[in-house]
């Protein structure tokens, strides 16, 4: 099928990316053009990747947080293969290769991405910063349960933290290309290290209260 990416990218932009808008700040647009912008780069090191069924997988791949966070991955693959705007640039077998992408980007998902596109969104998904990640996680329990005081807001966290970055936590890295594990290894030694995890807390939740 015939498909131009630059008219895909316009479509994205204008009917999906801002749909972002809609959930919390951890998951806004700047998160979506990250997760869209890594995948083209990672696609780099895979020539039988469909770029246009990359970027469109990358673009809807959190849409279902509309309907929560626990089953956004089900959620978003639903979403594509309800909307039938797809249908311009892809077949039934390639929209549901871009709905399988999405629904196997989550990190607790506990197994393997299914292909090739999955595996390349789950990658560019994990944004392995520490001040990303804490400030991504704390955004998220502050929108998600402002009742919580600050020490809960903490201990809320640093258990979130350990259950997914520690060793044998649930989270996995697919794709041996950039600098994903060498980042979550020095994140490994920060969230083991009480005093500096408990300074970079602070400082993130100063900014966004004050």
């Amino acid at each position: 099928m015939m498909r131009d990416i630059e008219e895909i990218r316009e479509f994205l932009e204008r009917e999906i990316v801002p749909l972002y808008d809609n959930y919390d700040a951890g998951h806004g647009r700047d998160h979506v053009h990250t997760v869209m912008s890594q995948s083209l780069s990672l696609a780099s090191h895979y020539p039988e990747v469909d770029t246009c069924l990359l970027l469109t997988a990358a673009a809807y791949h959190d849409l279902g947080l509309e309907q929560g966070r626990e089953l956004h991955h089900i959620h978003s693959a639903a979403i594509i293969r309800n909307d039938k705007r797809l249908s311009q640039w892809f077949d039934e077998d390639e929209i549901n290769i871009i709905a399988e992408a999405a629904e196997d980007h989550r990190a607790s998902n506990g197994h393997e991405p299914r292909t090739i596109y999955g595996r390349i969104v789950a990658e560019a998904d994990r944004i392995i910063d520490s001040e990303t990640i804490v400030r991504r996680a704390l955004q998220y329990g502050m929108s998600h349960e402002p009742g919580l005081d600050r020490e809960s807001q903490y201990h809320r966290l640093m258990d979130h933290m350990l259950e997914k970055y520690a060793e044998g936590g649930y989270l996995k890295l697919w794709i041996p290309y950039g600098d994903n594990a060498r980042r979550l290894q020095e994140f490994r030694q920060t969230l083991a290290d009480e005093q500096a995890f408990r300074q970079l807390f602070d400082r993130i939740y100063r900014d966004l209260t004050n």
